[in-house]
C-alpha cells in the first residue's frame, strides 16, 4: 500500500511543464487531500456543494490553480480508495507539517463537514480520529469546530 502512495506521489511530483507546481514537501498535500476526500465520501457520493468546497479549499489553502487542484483530487481519490486507515495519511502529514499546518488541515476537514449543512456522527468521528493522529488536542479540535460552525451559520452561501 505504501508503494502505491509513493507511486502516486511520484506521478504528482513529476512535472510535465515548466510552470507546473511541484510537490517537494513530502506529499503532504496528497495525504491531506485524501483525508478531505474521505470526509466528504463518508455518507456516499460527495455532493456538488462538497466537491466545490473541496476545490475551493485546495486552491486557496494550498495556492493551486484549478487544473492542479483537479489533478490532486484525482490522485488523492485513488489513494484514498486503496487506504485501509487514516494512519496511512496522517503519518505523512506528521513528518512534513508543523503544528499550525496540522491545525489548518483539521480546520479544512471541519469546513467540509459543515459544507452540506448536515453534520453526522461519522464525520465528527473521522475528524476526531484524524486530529488525534495529527497530535491536535481535543481543545483545539473542538475550538476549530465551533469556529467553523459559527462561520458556516454566518455565511449565507452555506
Amino acid at each position: 500500500m505504501l508503494d502505491k502512495l509513493r507511486q502516486f506521489i511520484s506521478e504528482v511530483v513529476a512535472p510535465t511543464a515548466p510552470d507546473e507546481l511541484t510537490f517537494d514537501d513530502g506529499g503532504y498535500r496528497l495525504a491531506a487531500t485524501a483525508l478531505l476526500i474521505h470526509v466528504i465520501s463518508l455518507d456516499g457520493e460527495p455532493s456538488e456543494v462538497e466537491r466545490r468546497k473541496l476545490h475551493s479549499l485546495l486552491e486557496t489553502r494550498f495556492h493551486l490553480d484549478a487544473a492542479t487542484a483537479n489533478r490532486l483530487v484525482a490522485s488523492a481519490t485513488l489513494v484514498e480508495g486503496d487506504a485501509v486507515d487514516l494512519y496511512h495519511f496522517t503519518s505523512v502529514i506528521m513528518r512534513s507539517v508543523n503544528e499550525q499546518g496540522r491545525l489548518r488541515i483539521i480546520e479544512m476537514m471541519w469546513e467540509l463537514v459543515f459544507a452540506d449543512g448536515n453534520v453526522t456522527e461519522f464525520e465528527e468521528n473521522v475528524v476526531w480520529r484524524a486530529a488525534d493522529l495529527l497530535a491536535v488536542s481535543s481543545r483545539d479540535r473542538v475550538n476549530l469546530k465551533r469556529q467553523v460552525a459559527s462561520q458556516s451559520e454566518a455565511d449565507p452561501a452555506n
